[in-house]
């Protein structure tokens, strides 16, 4: 059963209604161009979701199904079955029963394998269906001593052959786990940081930066020296910074990308690696965390032939997905897609991807300038950083091209004063602009671990600010004292932090005759804001406090990112 074949899928996603023929052939296209798994391909272009197809697949054979990224693992019982069996044979064990042991794997209907388990476990195998994804991601348990392995390797480094490229050098080793920890992590970057005695490394994960382990500098040094190697980067130079990248495949054979830059500092060389999956995963509006209405007036904006659309928010805002996300309902084959990006973050077929290099004078500028003569559709520029930029960029938007950009602002209204003073004509930018999406990301509950309780107007982010329990009860429609608030208590899952993954909050400010009267007559963001909020927009913050109120993140998380 763990080898699912296309026909099988087909059957089950097509004949039931799922998918349309057409998208399951692309998929299985792309799947065969590429040679990969047709059932990541699936969940990558965003066709149905991993959790989703696991439980469509253990149905229809008649089994439980268990997606092991949400169980509650019992590690007396997870540790019983050694680390290499359970990545060679795609299992894990979950928990202790009245009746057995409940054990994941993705091949539930294989007798002989169930035996021997029973024999290994001492106790009835009660067999659960999960994904070999999913089980993947859950593996990463087994190194969740991070310090003690860690440890472990770098002693054993004494009488070896540092140099050697080997799997067994512990120097490749060590390297290599911190790869894999921080992708089974989900870390957007993983930080390298000399002191004076030691180093440290540090993941970023859901926008927030957690120590992970420390070393001695000559380790670090070593390390240092690989992912050098790793990224073709100078390994005798150590004054100057340096950027390069490479890509990494996980023991199971799943590959991602992961950019390296290098920058010398008073304790040696600090290195941040950023991880990027080598396919976009497309997500819908949905999975941003827009809500209906709002995705309504994306897909508006979207709709138009010219004109232009901008997401602002500062760096790690999530502005990147958003236009990707923009770019996967336009991208047909009727339509010319165009970008210049700083780096390409991922490759997505059918688009013509520019990356900047200013090694060439390649800018965001001529990059434009050049693509606007590729007769293109769409044009999606990765970051409007100066005049020249942005002139060629309203210009593209007034001569017949669908033009995506970001800028960074702190909100939807303050990006039209800061379009005139890079020196855009007031009526070019309200002829042209169709909506501005300002952004943050906050993180999401544990739902593992989420509770409900009763906030105190008096206590914490409350006592400071007598308007937000006023404005938190006004969006529950009940008074204060009736309020119910969400919040992790905790777990194993989330580590303990209470938060898992990270959803958007937004606002959307859609051009219209009063906000265009408002520029031509060089009215400040403050005036064009309330007009906005008059004409309904609902603001980033008040966003934020429906998800709270919702159960999809905390008020602490909300404040954050957003202003009161």
């Amino acid at each position: 059963m763990r080898v699912i074949d296309a026909e099988y899928l087909k059957r089950l996603l097509v004949t039931n209604g799922l998918l349309t023929q057409d998208e399951f052939a692309a998929a299985q296209s792309e799947a065969t161009y590429q040679s990969r798994s047709l059932e990541d391909v699936l969940t990558e272009r965003g066709l149905i979701k991993d959790e989703e197809l696991g439980r469509l697949v253990a149905e229809d054979n008649g089994f439980h199904f268990a997606d092991v990224r949400r169980e509650r693992i019992d590690d007396e019982i997870f540790f019983q079955i050694p680390e290499d069996v359970a990545r060679t044979q795609y299992m894990l064990a979950l928990s202790k029963e009245a009746n057995g042991v409940r054990v994941a794997l993705t091949e539930p209907d294989n007798v002989e394998l169930l035996g021997l388990l029973e024999k290994r476990l001492s106790a009835p195998v009660i067999p659960y269906y999960a994904t070999q994804r999913g089980i993947c991601q859950v593996l990463i348990r087994y190194k969740a001593d991070l310090k003690e392995i860690f440890d472990r390797l770098a002693k054993s480094m004494e009488d070896q052959d540092l140099q050697n490229d080997s799997a067994q050098n512990p120097i490749v080793q060590l390297v290599n786990m911190l790869l894999e920890y921080g992708y089974y992590k989900k870390a957007s970057d993983i930080h390298l940081e000399p002191s004076r005695a030691r180093a440290a490394v540090r993941f970023r994960i859901d926008g927030i930066l957690y120590d992970m382990v420390d070393m001695e500098l000559s380790v670090y040094e070593f390390i240092v020296s690989r992912i050098k190697i790793l990224a073709n980067l100078r390994t005798d130079e150590h004054q100057a910074a340096q950027d390069g990248k490479f890509r990494f495949a996980l023991p199971q054979g799943e590959q991602f990308d992961i950019r390296v830059s290098v920058v010398p500092t008073n304790n040696g060389e600090n290195i941040v690696m950023r991880l990027l999956s080598v396919q976009y995963r497309f997500v819908d509006f949905r999975d941003l965390g827009l809500s209906e209405h709002a995705s309504q007036k994306v897909r508006r904006a979207v709709d138009n032939p010219y004109g232009m659309i901008l997401v602002t928010g500062p760096t790690g805002s999530g502005k990147t997905t958003s236009l990707y996300t923009m770019l996967q309902l336009l991208n047909k084959r009727e339509v010319h897609i165009a970008t210049i990006e700083d780096p390409v973050e991922y490759e997505i077929a059918g688009l013509t991807q520019i990356q900047v290099n200013t090694r060439t004078d390649l800018t965001f500028a001529k990059g434009l300038r050049a693509l606007v003569r590729q007769d293109p559709d769409v044009i999606m520029v990765g970051e409007i950083r100066d005049e020249e930029t942005a002139g060629i960029a309203i210009n593209s938007a007034l001569t017949g091209h669908l033009v995506l950009s970001t800028l960074h602002t702190n909100d939807a209204a303050t990006t039209l004063p800061r379009l005139i003073d890079m020196h855009i004509e007031p009526f070019l930018i309200a002829s042209t602009i169709h909506l501005i999406i300002a952004q943050r990301l906050v993180r999401k509950i544990c739902v593992s671990c989420i509770e409900s309780y009763k906030p105190d107007s008096n206590a914490g982010v409350f006592a400071t600010d007598p308007h937000l329990a006023e404005l938190v009860a006004h969006h529950a429609g009940v008074s204060f004292d009736n309020v119910r608030l969400y919040r992790g208590a905790g777990c194993k899952v989330c580590g303990q932090t209470g938060y898992t993954g990270r959803v958007g909050i937004f606002e959307l400010l859609e051009m219209s005759e009063p906000i265009r009267q408002l520029i031509m007559h060089h009215a400040t963001s403050e005036e064009i804001e309330q007009t906005a909020i008059g004409e309904g927009m609902t603001t980033m913050l008040e966003d934020g406090i429906q998800k709270t109120l919702s159960g999809i993140s905390t008020i602490e998380e909300v404040l954050r990112v957003a202003r009161l």
